[in-house]
This record gives structure tokens, C-alpha cells and sequence, in this order.
């Protein structure tokens, strides 16, 4: 005999990321809204709820339609049970024990709440640059270990207060077991320090004084939420370029934090989706479109269109931009291309002769993790850079045996997989310096503790002498060579679930490829399931790098061998790179789109050397036109783009005066259209798009938009970026495929 309506029960299992975002509290005041009998806990890295009442069906719906602001249900299973008299809604104790690969949940920045707590004078929580609750707050920067109690975080150190304990305890407040609640009574302090260490200052004080200190225009190192930020007066030129020179960073575009998203609409062009993607829990560095009246120094960005924003990611940087009210370099703790400091003596050693003045606090970080990047690009969020609050990246996998990713040389992250899942690190940086390959160590290791995951065996780039493969943490674990283009491609895939077969469109600087060759404007057909494959179908045709690894940093090299590449340009090419390219010397061939754009940059005017990755074809794309006219030709014979015809047209446009942005507009174009012709020619409905020239958000969009014309579906990178940051997460799926060599 069926319950009556009035007394069914049913027994529930959340699955998704639904453990440390306020789920219990919130399914706790959910059932006794409708007066629902039963309980709710924790289990493994699920929410298990039994709950009995007429309104069973109603909760259901509402969960799913509103679950916790931080919540992502993936599904929900349930059964029918036997009802049993009524004892009332509770939280029981968690059961179950923690997955090899549990999720974990990115730090938070501050909610509306808490904001409103430490603004309002009245509250114990005013002013006080710790405050968070279970909807905000840090959590991956600072757990050690699972399950989530506060003994496992760097919060052990601090006894809750009465008062604080009276929040932890109450099952129907916004502090319900969030584990960093603390107060001015019992949680950690701020600390002000000049750099001569004449008078050190505490608590609210020393907030004033880094306060003070920011108006007078030092260079503040503050420790933030991930590690130690250089801060300093974005307004103010002089300023800016001591903190260049200082930090060894002469172009690279600097991050600014504004309090509010008012402060950011004066500065940029801010939309809708924008402004949503900057004020969302993650707080990333948004970039924006600069306005033209926009009160900043050029030294902020040089030459660039755009601007990185951000609002405040902890209490402490909401108070500091508050009482400052005004723009704020906010940059990561490091002197250009190392690690980001995230203890005190490593910051004092490091930012010595950077840093005026230390603003310290004795939470300790347990993590390093830089700001992450993100943007709108296709009408859509895309991450350019995963660290506070988007790292760690799970997605699900088919890899069942554990396995460590060692990613690429550039932008590294590392991941691990095991038990269908993959988790992928925060961005650690370029490989080239030493302390960055110590913190890849560091961070192969953490996750590997943390997640429980003792590795069977590496996935490495097809390339050898990577730092991360040679000298990096697999150490004697077997290796799984991964090509390089195919792990953008199935990156990509992976993040979307796609099996193929489809068309990846892969353009980088550069990769080794399956034949020895550099690799780096690749069209792949790919397929993952049910029978995988993949071959390269289609590239750019090849031509010299004199000087090797050097041309990635002057873009005269790539364009000396494009117009050496073209008999009627030879001339052209400078004396100075002549004999290795008539011997063949340092001199080896590429078919690297990236290379091509550092080529056309030069053309079009840029002749200096590159102080970061990219720099030229960021100016590139930033100088384009709208409306320049047709693309210049880029046939495709045989599988082979063929950049002759085009080079000739840019030269000769050039010649006649035309302007960088017309050459820029016009090469962007030919770009896309080459994508689409291939696309068409291939018949593949799905295309993927990946690869570091698919930060160029002008390529990116024309490419997606004309492809959709055409009748495609595209698939950009958005939680991975489309960069080597995502190669850790490409090389885990070509091991589950068997695209390993």
C-alpha cells in the first residue's frame, strides 16, 4: 500500500560540487519552511538528505531550480522509502569516506552580507578584513587536508570566540560550520611594516597606515588571499613606472582593482556580462575595454586597447580600495616571471627593493595561487588564467588508472587523474626560471597528497627537453608522450564533452610534432569515441626561424624567414640573418601561426624586442580596423596554407603607406577564412578551436561567427584556457584515448 501523500519519504543524493557552499543550512531551512521531517549530511563528496512531508516533491524542484549561490548540482537520484514517524528536520554527523578525488571548492570572495557586516559600525565585524561566512571566504588557499574542518586549515592556529562559536554552532545562520569564521576577539590581525622596520604597527592601525601609505605613493606588498601583491596609486605615472622598474616588467599589462563596479564603468566599457563576470564569487581580473576618457596612465598597458580590472577577492582589499578611492595596481608579489611570494620571509627577501612598505596578516597560505584572468569572448566567460578562485579545475574523465600531467614549458599547470576524474592545479608559470620549476614540484606534490593520488605513470609533451618532463616531478614514473596540438584539441573536448569526430583548429607559437618538425597552425581531425584516431589534415606551410628559441622574443627572425621563404622577397631580409638561413644553422622550420603573427607585427611596424609572450601580436590585434577591406589570400594546395600570396599583398600595401591597423584587419580576416574554407572542405560539423593564438579575442569571435555562418558548431576553451594552461588537462585525455606515443 502506497503512504499517503502527506507522509512520503524519500531518500535523496546530491551529486556536484555541493560540500563547503552552505548545502546543509540550506536544505535544513528548506525542510523546515515545509515542514519536512528527516536529515541532511555530508557523505563522501555528496549531500544525502531523508525527508518526509507533503512538500518532498516541492523541495526537490526547489533545490534544483536554487540550490547555495556557490553550489553546482550535476544530479540528483532518489527513491521511495517507508514513512516513519514524525522527529522533526536536523543535520547528522558526515559519513562516508573522502574520495581519492574529491571536489574542493575555489576561495571566495566577499558577499553582500559580509560587506554589509564590515562597513556598518554597530557590528563586531566592522572594519575587520577577515570576516567571511559559509557563503564567502577563503578555502582552497588555505585547507591542508579533507575532510573540511577547521583543524585542516590554516585556521587551526585560531580559538573561536564565544561569539564566533555561538555562529559556528547555529544551524540557521550564514556561519554554520564555515570553517575560517573568526572575529577581531579571536582571528588573525593585519600587520604594517616600512621597509626599514623603524615602527611595526597591528589590528585596525595598521590598516590606517597602509592606508595612508598607499596615498602618499609607495609601493605597498600586501598579503593578500593566494600570496603576497605589489600596491601601488594607478593614477599616477610616475608611480607606475617605478613599480616597472622596481619589478623588471617594462610593457606587460598591469591589473588594476577598483572597489565597485561603478569605479570599473569609469575606466572601461563595461557590459552587462561583463560586470557580472567581474563582481562574480571567483573576483578575477577582468579584461575590459579601455575607455578613451579613462583617467590612467598609458604606462598601465602600453599600447594595448584593453584593461585588466578587478574587484576586491577578500575584506582586505575591499578596505583598502574603500578608504584609498582610487585605482590600484594590484600585481602579483614577484619580480617578473618568478614564483608569487606567499610567506612573509620569502616576500621580505624577494620584494626587497621592490616594495616600500609590508602589510602582513598571521593567517598563514597554504597555497600559492595567482589572481586568475578571465574575459568575455563569443558572448561568454573564458579563463585566461586559473588560480584564486577557479582553481582546482575537476572535470570527469575516463582515465581510471593515477596518473600525474606534467603539462607544457610555458604557462604551466600540472594536473592528476584517478577514478574518472581530473583535476588541474592552479597556473604556475614559465618553466624557464628556476623557482617556478621548485613551485611545480611543490604543486605536483600538493595535489597529489591532497587528493590522494599516487600516479602510475606521467603524461608529458612528445617534446624531451621540457623542464617539466626532464627535471620536473614524475621523476622515474613511465612516461606517456602526448603531441603537443593534439592535447590543445582534446583539452578542449574534454571541457565540453565532445567525443569527434571533428575538426581542431590548433595554433600556437610552436609544439613538436609527430614527425619531428615544429608544429604550430594545425587543423586535426580528432575523434575520442568509440573508435579514437587522429591525424593532422591540413597546417601552414613551413618556413626558418634563424636563431632557434630567440625568434620568440624578436619577431624580426620569424619575418626574416617568411620573406626568405618567398624568392621574390629575399632581399628584403637583413644582413645579419642571412647565413644561418643560406646554411640552414640555429635555423630550424616551423609552421607556427604564432610565429607568422610575430612576422606580420614586424611588418607592420613593430621592430623591438618582445618583454613578454605575445607582446607583438597583442599589439597586432589591438591596432585592427574595422572595415579595411577583403583578406589577403591564404590558399590552401594540398593540405598546405601558403602564406606567399599573402606576405606579397602585405608587403605591397605596406609599401604604399597603408596604416597598421588596415594590414592588421586585413590579415585577421584572411585568418578566418582560412579556417572556414578548411572547415567546409573537411565536412566536419563540430569545430574545436585551441591553441594560443585563440587569446586573440578578434580572431577568436570572427573565427566562431563565420564558422556559425557557414552552418558549424565551434567550441571554445572557457574553463581551461586556450593556452598551455590547458595542456595538463589535454595530456590526461589523450592517455584515456591511447594517444600516447
Amino acid at each position: 500500500m502506497n503512504p499517503a501523500p502527506s507522509a512520503e519519504r524519500l531518500h535523496i543524493v546530491v551529486h556536484g560540487a555541493v560540500q563547503g557552499v552552505g548545502f546543509r543550512p540550506h536544505v535544513y531551512r528548506l525542510a523546515r519552511e515545509l515542514a519536512l521531517d528527516g536529515w541532511v549530511r555530508n557523505h563522501a563528496d555528496t549531500v544525502e538528505i531523508e525527508a518526509q512531508g507533503a512538500g518532498v516533491h516541492e523541495m526537490l524542484a526547489r533545490l534544483a531550480a536554487a540550490p547555495p549561490a556557490h553550489a553546482r548540482i550535476e544530479r540528483v537520484e532518489w527513491r521511495a522509502l517507508p514513512p516513519l514517524a514524525a522527529r522533526g528536520f536536523s543535520i547528522a554527523p558526515s559519513v562516508g569516506a573522502t574520495p581519492a578525488v574529491p571536489r574542493v571548492q575555489p576561495d571566495l570572495a566577499p558577499c553582500p552580507a559580509c560587506l554589509a557586516e564590515i562597513d556598518d559600525p554597530t557590528s563586531r565585524f566592522h572594519r575587520y578584513p577577515f570576516t567571511n561566512c559559509s557563503s564567502c571566504g577563503p578555502r582552497y588557499s588555505i585547507l591542508d587536508a579533507l575532510p573540511y574542518d577547521r583543524a585542516s586549515t590554516a585556521m587551526a592556529g585560531f580559538t573561536l570566540c564565544a561569539a564566533c562559536r555561538a555562529d559556528y554552532d547555529d544551524a540557521t545562520g550564514r556561519r554554520f560550520h564555515a570553517q575560517p569564521t573568526a572575529c577581531p576577539a579571536c582571528g588573525p590581525r593585519l600587520q604594517f611594516t616600512p621597509a626599514d622596520a623603524a615602527a611595526v604597527t597591528a589590528g585596525a592601525a595598521a590598516l590606517d597606515a597602509a592606508c595612508a601609505c598607499l596615498r602618499d605613493g609607495a609601493i605597498l606588498a600586501v598579503k593578500g588571499v593566494g600570496g603576497y601583491q605589489l600596491v601601488a596609486d594607478a593614477t599616477r605615472h610616475d608611480i607606475v613606472e617605478r613599480l616597472r622598474r622596481r619589478k623588471r616588467r617594462p610593457h606587460k599589462p598591469l591589473a588594476l582593482l577598483v572597489a565597485d563596479c561603478a569605479g570599473a564603468a569609469a575606466l572601461s566599457k563595461l557590459s552587462e556580462a561583463e560586470a557580472a563576470l567581474l563582481a562574480s564569487p571567483a573576483a578575477p581580473i577582468v579584461l575590459l575595454e579601455r575607455r578613451d576618457d579613462a583617467a590612467l596612465p598609458a604606462a598601465i598597458a602600453p599600447g594595448l586597447a584593453t584593461v585588466g580590472l578587478m574587484l576586491p577577492a577578500s575584506p582586505l582589499h575591499h578596505l583598502l580600495a574603500r578608504a584609498v578611492q582610487r585605482p590600484l595596481v594590484c600585481t602579483s608579489g614577484n619580480r617578473a616571471e618568478e614564483p608569487i611570494a606567499i610567506d612573509a620571509d620569502d616576500a621580505r627577501s624577494r620584494l626587497a627593493g621592490i616594495a616600500d612598505a609590508w602589510l602582513d596578516h598571521d593567517r598563514p597560505i597554504l597555497r600559492a595561487l595567482d589572481d586568475s584572468v578571465m574575459r568575455i569572448v563569443d558572448g561568454a566567460p573564458q579563463c585566461l588564467r586559473a588560480g584564486r578562485g577557479l582553481a582546482p579545475v575537476v572535470l570527469e574523465t575516463s582515465v581510471d588508472t593515477p596518473l600525474l600531467a606534467c603539462g607544457g614549458q610555458l604557462k604551466n599547470t600540472v594536473a592528476v587523474a584517478a577514478d574518472g576524474r581530473v583535476v588541474v592545479g592552479q597556473h604556475l608559470g614559465d618553466l624557464d626560471d628556476a623557482l617556478t620549476l621548485d613551485a611545480m614540484h611543490a604543486a605536483a606534490a600538493d595535489l597529489q597528497r591532497f587528493h590522494r593520488v599516487a600516479p602510475r605513470a606521467a603524461a608529458v609533451d612528445l617534446h624531451p627537453d621540457y623542464a617539466g618532463d626532464a627535471d620536473g616531478p614524475a621523476g622515474t614514473l613511465p612516461r606517456r608522450r602526448v603531441q603537443h596540438h593534439l592535447a590543445h584539441a582534446l583539452a578542449v573536448m574534454l571541457e565540453h564533452g565532445l567525443d569527434g569526430p571533428l575538426l581542431a583548429v590548433t595554433w600556437d607559437g610552436n609544439g613538436l610534432g609527430a614527425d619531428g618538425g615544429l608544429w604550430g597552425g594545425e587543423f586535426l581531425e580528432v575523434c575520442r569515441a568509440p573508435a579514437p584516431s587522429w591525424r593532422r589534415v591540413a597546417h601552414l606551410r613551413d618556413f626558418a626561424l634563424p636563431g632557434g628559441d630567440a625568434a620568440a622574443r624578436d619577431p624580426r627572425r620569424a619575418l626574416a624567414g617568411i620573406l626568405w621563404a618567398i624568392p621574390g622577397l629575399r632581399g628584403r631580409v637583413p644582413t645579419a640573418f642571412r647565413p644561418a638561413l643560406e646554411r640552414g644553422l640555429n635555423a630550424p622550420r616551423t609552421t607556427s601561426i604564432g610565429r607568422l603573427f610575430d612576422a606580420v607585427a614586424a611588418l607592420a611596424g613593430f621592430d623591438g624586442i618582445q618583454s613578454y609572450e605575445g607582446q607583438a601580436a597583442g599589439l597586432l590585434e589591438h591596432c585592427a580596423v574595422d572595415g579595411a577591406g577583403e583578406p589577403y589570400p591564404l590558399p590552401c594546395v594540398d593540405g598546405v596554407l601558403d602564406f606567399a600570396p599573402l606576405v606579397e599583398a602585405l608587403c605591397a600595401e605596406a609599401a604604399a603607406g597603408a596604416s597598421a591597423g588596415h594590414l592588421s584587419a586585413r590579415f585577421h580576416a584572411a585568418l578566418v577564412a582560412a579556417i572556414v574554407e578548411r572547415a567546409a572542405a573537411l565536412g566536419h560539423r563540430d569545430v574545436v578551436l585551441g591553441g594560443g593564438c585563440f587569446q586573440n579575442r578578434r580572431l577568436s569571435e570572427a573565427a566562431a561567427a563565420a564558422l556559425r555562418a557557414s552552418g558549424h558548431r565551434v567550441h571554445l576553451a572557457r574553463r581551461l584556457p586556450p593556452h598551455d594552461g590547458a595542456l595538463a588537462a589535454g595530456q590526461v585525455a589523450a592517455v584515456a584515448a591511447g594517444f600516447v606515443a
